[in-house]
């Protein structure tokens, strides 16, 4: 009886949730705004702390959230070939070396000015470094600036950053478990090996994968773009590689009708387990923690978020842009999101100082619903 009641719990609290995305996503479609900033806030208001905590459905929506991210970036994937990804990458390193060092600098800064040691400013410097890859993913295709010039580009950059995050978080780990250097260098040895073959199969073997996961029936093709999906973003993950870097070299690798079928098939259920992860992002965030830090979490923001658009600005510059498309790729990059929830809270769990946790949490919210109303008014 008590499962039963648990269950039914749980069934009540995510049909409220969904019937509240469903109003909000439509009075977000009526005054011509994104939904995200919507959902984040409606996630705030029930975690912990919150005007209605949930507790039941919990569970299911912390899954729900690592399917709604995977999801997202397979769909985003879709749309690109493996040529086209090596061109980008190839046509716009050096706009990601210049994203590198823009976005680590003002979180570095931060923590040098609050006086935390240097592991504290080296997870403060990667939580302003890192864009979020499902925020950005959900805007462009909300906003319908998938055919958009500066998209090859935005995408170049997100994906060179959850490469370099393949690298920065097994460093970020050791400096935080204090273990012998030799074994952090391992961990990331195992990390761009992974990278490497998965974005080697990607280009290169792309219409080999296509024709394996072909399929007469749609049940059959979904049950298998969903199985292979999740697999390899799994398997991404344990190599401590982001589970959205797998899911997007996935949809990179399949071409033709796959490809075609494959975004009929999974546009609702991203649309379904995409909104989940805004709320669960917001559910992590204690509205009792924010107040303390908002003015040094607001200054933090002003700053990233200038050197995070001047970044875009100068790579779109260098692919030939116009000043449109240049400052469409700067402001939709600002939103930060998952990467940097996951950093703050490594640093939290290891102690490395009391206000990081807050500070991070008051800067990727801010830094988030900021962020998609810029892309939206860009």
């Amino acid at each position: 009886m008590i499962a039963a009641g648990g269950s039914a719990a749980a069934l009540i609290e995510l049909g409220a949730v969904l019937l509240l995305l469903a109003v909000l996503g439509r009075g977000a479609a009526r005054i011509g705004l994104p939904s995200i900033p919507l959902y984040l806030l409606a996630g705030l208001a029930m975690g912990q702390g919150g005007l209605v905590p949930l507790d039941a459905s919990d569970d299911f929506i912390r899954v729900g959230a690592d399917v709604g991210v995977v999801l997202l970036l397979l769909l985003l994937g879709l749309e690109y070939t493996g040529t086209e990804l090596r061109d980008g990458l190839r046509a716009n390193w050096r706009g990601g070396l210049v994203d590198l060092l823009l976005g680590l600098a003002p979180g570095a800064a931060a923590g040098a000015l609050l006086g935390w040691d240097v592991t504290a400013c080296v997870a403060m410097a990667g939580v302003t470094y890192v864009s979020s890859s499902g925020i950005i993913a959900k805007l462009v295709d909300d906003l319908g600036r998938l055919g958009r010039p500066e998209t090859p580009v935005i995408m170049s950059i997100l994906v060179m950053e959850d490469l370099a995050m393949a690298v920065f978080l097994p460093v970020l780990g050791v400096l935080l478990a204090g273990v012998l250097w030799w074994k952090g260098m391992i961990t990331v040895a195992v990390a761009m090996a992974a990278v490497m073959l998965i974005l080697v199969v990607s280009i290169r073997y792309g219409h080999q994968v296509s024709a394996l996961v072909a399929a007469k029936s749609r049940e059959l093709l979904l049950l298998t773009l969903l199985g292979l999906t999740f697999l390899v973003a799994g398997i991404a993950e344990k190599v401590q590689v982001s589970s959205a870097v797998g899911a997007f070299l996935i949809g990179v690798a399949l071409s033709g009708g796959v490809a075609h079928t494959g975004r009929e098939l999974l546009m609702p259920l991203r649309d379904v387990f995409g909104g989940l992860f805004f709320v669960f992002f917001g559910l992590q965030i204690d509205p009792g923690s924010l107040p303390p830090v908002l003015l040094a979490a607001a200054a933090l923001g002003v700053v990233s978020a200038a050197t995070k658009a001047f970044a875009g600005w100068w790579a779109a510059g260098r692919s030939g842009l116009d000043r449109t498309s240049r400052r469409r790729a700067g402001l939709t990059l600002v939103p930060r999101g998952e990467f940097s929830i996951v950093i703050g809270g490594l640093a939290v769990a290891a102690g490395a100082e009391p206000d990081i946790g807050a500070l991070t949490a008051a800067y990727v919210l801010m830094m988030a619903i900021g962020g998609s109303l810029l892309a939206r008014f860009a």
